[in-house]
């Protein structure tokens, strides 16, 4: 299904953000991608569950394109005026940042009654299907990003954004090479607290799931979908910190360093994802 529960937290930046937002118009040909968390990587569902979430999928679509999505129209206008205008500043990633942040939580906040009841539906069996797999996911994150030695973590995550910013910019030129190590080295070992947090965050929802007919259980779950930064390790809530000022910084040195091609390259792209999300038929209804 989807990995937005993942891609949320990545949301620090004008590139990331625009990653997230080009999902936007998948979510419309592939409904499960509007769902803000992730199910089906981690439960099992049978037919009747599928077909039960299918059907709701549809409502909640159906609203997200009506009330949501125009907004997100509108926040694609204000990037490309201040990409157009060569106008990138810290205080404007962080506003922009902030509207993404507060447009997918409205749209998360919206959807977790449906995640909640399906989730009580679940069998023991299911649950600790969710369990063996939350561990195997564990396993596999530190072997791919705590496993290799810091200098090879570093490599590998300035080549992850090299190609992000690449798909928006076209290729870096030297000077934002460089500036795109330099970010992934003040990083340093940042892979540790995000790891760390996603092993405390699968806990408590393990912890809520062994609960699921408690009384509690659906504001547990609201906080583990929506409001998940007030159930971050203190640790982890630091590193994020530093991490989305260190994103910010990047990508206004980044633009400055830019070229008016590559500038036009963003813009345009911009403009296409724009336009595909306006000629949806959902919005000529």
């Amino acid at each position: 299904m989807t990995r937005w529960l993942h891609h949320l937290s990545l949301l620090l930046s004008l590139c990331l953000a625009l990653t997230a937002c080009n999902r936007v118009d998948l979510a419309y040909r592939n409904l499960d991608m509007l769902i803000p968390w992730t199910l089906d990587d981690y439960l099992d569902m049978n037919s009747q569950q599928k077909d039960w979430l299918d059907e709701r999928l549809k409502q909640h679509l159906s609203w997200h394109c009506s009330t949501q999505l125009p907004g997100y129209l509108d926040w694609l206008s204000g990037l490309q005026q201040m990409i157009a205008s060569n106008e990138v500043s810290e205080d404007a990633l962080q506003r922009r940042t902030l509207e993404a942040r507060q447009a997918i939580a409205q749209t998360a906040r919206q959807i977790t009654p449906s995640a909640v009841e399906l989730l009580q539906g679940m069998s023991d069996q299911q649950v600790k299907g969710m369990n063996q797999v939350f561990a195997k996911d564990l396993r596999e994150h530190r072997d791919k990003y705590l496993k290799p030695p810091l200098a090879q973590q570093i490599r590998q995550r300035g080549e992850r954004m090299d190609k992000r910013l690449s798909d928006w910019l076209g290729p870096l030129n030297p000077a934002q090479k460089e500036r795109v190590t330099a970010w992934s080295t003040a990083l340093g070992e940042q892979n540790q607290q995000w790891i760390a947090n996603r092993a405390h965050w699968q806990a408590q929802f393990s912890a809520a799931m062994a609960q699921r007919q408690s009384t509690d259980f659906a504001p547990r779950i609201e906080a583990l979908l929506v409001d998940r930064e007030s159930l971050w390790t203190p640790a982890y809530r630091q590193a994020f910190s530093d991490t989305e000022a260190q994103a910010r910084s990047l990508l206004v040195d980044l633009m400055d360093q830019s070229s008016a091609n590559q500038r036009q390259r963003l813009v345009q792209k911009i403009d296409k994802l724009r336009s595909n999300l306006q000629a949806l038929k959902c919005l000529r209804t």
